[in-house]
């Protein structure tokens, strides 16, 4: 379709203009299909600016399907605006999906994280994407995908940039004392064969959002750093999650992962059997549980959540 190729063009001429007659050119179209492709991108919820006398381009903060390079194979679907990338990953396997996909959005209306909270994702200002996979494992080798896609985004994020994210048990990825980005996994499993059919991992990342809502102001931040751009951050986290997704074993996704801790030798809190406990981390498993020292001995935290204590 036109409006395909147009914004194909776009994509490939990032940051520079092109004119609609350029365009009309390249497509033996008229100006006016043109405008009339442009107007559906913009309807689907792709940022583009007009300037006179210059054309058109893609706004800076704009994502779109072309901005993503991914294992052949792996699918990728666009959403200018979606409830959930999470929420519409299972209904893609519900409709019958095969293989693996990325499904990126660029705002959620209703993006969900841990313990059923809500994740905040206003259009233009984060990075929202899920990928499916399908490990063919047992949901306890499944669960280590958890620690695995913190480790991605912490290697992407300090493979594009000179930041340098840590890791708060289980899977938030902080800059100094505040999240930027939270990790929603869930899994679809055989009961029968005890094995996990397929895993979504949910990636939300506050790129440059700065207007929080009141409960997030002191907790929440953004990467915020002007040599990293929207498309980059995006390629940049879907690379390093699927390399991650396709060798979990390694031993070097553990070593990093305690290497970006922010807990360990901490004091911190947590609730067990509804019962609240203090003590200190001093270790992370390779199941990716977190070994605290209490006054009543050690315990290993295999999921929940603690609170580090000032």
């Amino acid at each position: 379709m036109l409006k395909d190729q147009v914004l194909k063009a776009l994509a490939a001429a990032r940051n520079k203009s092109l004119s609609g007659q350029e365009l009309a050119s390249t497509f033996a179209v008229s100006r006016t299909a043109i405008w009339k492709a442009i107007k559906q991108l913009e309807s689907e919820g792709i940022a583009i600016e007009a300037e006179a006398g210059k054309g058109y381009r893609l706004a800076p903060y704009a994502l779109t399907p072309y901005d993503l390079q991914l294992p052949q194979g792996v699918q990728t679907f666009f959403y200018g605006s979606i409830d959930s990338t999470n929420t519409q990953a299972k209904r893609l396997l519900a409709e019958g999906l095969q293989g693996e996909a990325v499904i990126v959005a660029d705002e959620q209306t209703a993006g969900r994280g841990r313990c059923g909270r809500d994740f905040y994702s206003p259009k233009h200002t984060g990075v929202y994407f899920s990928y499916i996979f399908h490990p063919e494992k047992t949901l306890a080798d499944a669960v280590r995908i958890t620690t695995a896609a913190a480790v991605s985004v912490v290697r992407a994020i300090e493979k594009i940039s000179a930041q340098k994210p840590l890791i708060k048990w289980v899977n938030d990825v902080y800059l100094g004392d505040k999240k930027i980005c939270g990790i929603l996994s869930e899994a679809v499993s055989d009961f029968e064969s005890g094995t996990v059919e397929s895993v979504i991992v949910g990636i939300g990342i506050n790129w440059t959002t700065r207007d929080f809502p009141a409960a997030l102001q002191t907790t929440a931040a953004s990467l915020c750093d002007e040599s990293v751009s929207r498309a980059s951050l995006l390629q940049a986290v879907a690379e390093e999650l699927i390399a991650v997704a396709h060798d979990m074993q390694n031993p070097a996704i553990m070593a990093d992962y305690r290497a970006h801790s922010m807990v360990l030798g901490k004091a911190v809190k947590f609730f067990h059997n509804e019962k609240m406990f203090e003590g200190t981390a001093i270790g992370i498993e390779e199941n990716g549980a977190l070994t605290v020292q209490t006054d009543s001995g050690l315990q290993s935290l295999h999921s929940g959540e603690i609170t580090l204590r000032l």
